[in-house]
């Protein structure tokens, strides 16, 4: 079984503001807003909803198979997905784009500011989707109307999947975002997004729930509710073992929660395994440092939580 993870691929240079923006930005002068943070750590990272998930996804032993637009420059990046045997033969390169890039300063609170320019993104809809082999699918953050065009062709095709709008999410309004729900079978969203879409659509949680096989709403650091089945499942969160740099948890996430569902598993190992994921991510910044083989993670799992992955 094998998962087709639409979506960006980036360019990401993270910086950690080690402080909380909230002590910084004074609300009564946003309407002038000129603001400096001073940002000790830096580094450029090979990033991207699709490149991230399906990263993670690989970690952990699953099948992942991202797709996505890159530009001239996604060379490295190219080299560096060989290196940890991830696949990029749905990867189209669009010469006359740059690869996206994120510029992203994110503070102790897991709160973030970032720049993005979407480059070879924006002529993601020019691919279509595969469905040879493919039994799972994510609509993540990627251009517009390749996230509307790839959501429709895995609709016709049958074929069940994630919608993940992220940071995607404000490109959208309530109708589309109603149809969006519709063709999928599961939402994954943080607190914040769960917001907007019942802002923007008018449907409460549980109504959306209702629609899917399942709504997963990540807490940050408290956990995650997953809705399904009419109940409201409480996943504790794993603890991470240090605080390092939470860029890239909701990936993290999604390809714990991608593994769960390929594995028919119950949503509460799920939901724990993807909270894992996240915790993971957070103690080991960057990329490159973020690594384990599948028994390690095994035996964290059961340290965390209790019992076996089976």
């Amino acid at each position: 079984m094998s998962a087709l993870i639409t979506g960006s691929f980036a360019y990401d240079t993270i910086m950690v503001f080690p402080g909380q923006f909230k002590n910084e930005i004074l609300p009564d002068q946003v309407h002038i807003l000129n603001v400096a943070f001073l940002v000790p750590e830096m580094r450029r990272e090979f990033g991207g909803c699709a490149g991230n998930i399906a990263y993670n996804l690989k970690l952990l032993g699953g099948d992942g198979r991202p797709m996505g637009t890159a530009g001239s420059d996604f060379d490295d990046y190219a080299a560096w997905m060989d290196k940890q045997g991830v696949s990029r033969d749905l990867v189209n390169i669009n010469a006359d784009h740059y690869t996206a890039q994120a510029y992203i300063v994110t503070d102790m609170d897991d709160n973030q500011i970032t720049a993005f320019h979407p480059g070879a993104m924006n002529v993601a809809h020019e691919q279509k989707i595969v469905t040879d082999g493919v039994t799972l699918g994510t609509v993540s953050p990627d251009g517009r109307d390749a996230m509307i065009q790839h959501a429709e062709q895995f609709a016709e095709a049958g074929i069940p999947f994630i919608f993940d709008p992220g940071q995607g999410l404000p490109m959208f309004d309530g109708d589309a975002l109603s149809t969006f729900i519709d063709q999928a079978s599961y939402v994954a969203v943080n607190s914040y997004e769960a917001q907007v879409i019942t802002d923007r659509t008018g449907m409460t949680l549980e109504q959306i729930a209702e629609r899917v096989k399942a709504l997963v709403v990540t807490l940050g650091g408290e956990g995650s509710h997953i809705y399904t089945g009419g109940k409201k499942l409480e996943i504790p969160t794993a603890k991470p073992e240090s605080l390092a740099d939470p860029t890239g948890c909701g990936d993290a996430y999604r390809g714990g929660l991608l593994y769960g569902l390929l594995n028919d598993m119950d949503w509460e190992t799920i939901g724990r395994i993807a909270g894992l994921m996240g915790a993971i991510k957070i103690e080991r910044p960057g990329t490159q440092n973020h690594k384990f083989t599948p028994e390690e993670f095994g035996a964290r799992f059961k340290r965390e939580f209790g019992y076996e992955l089976k």
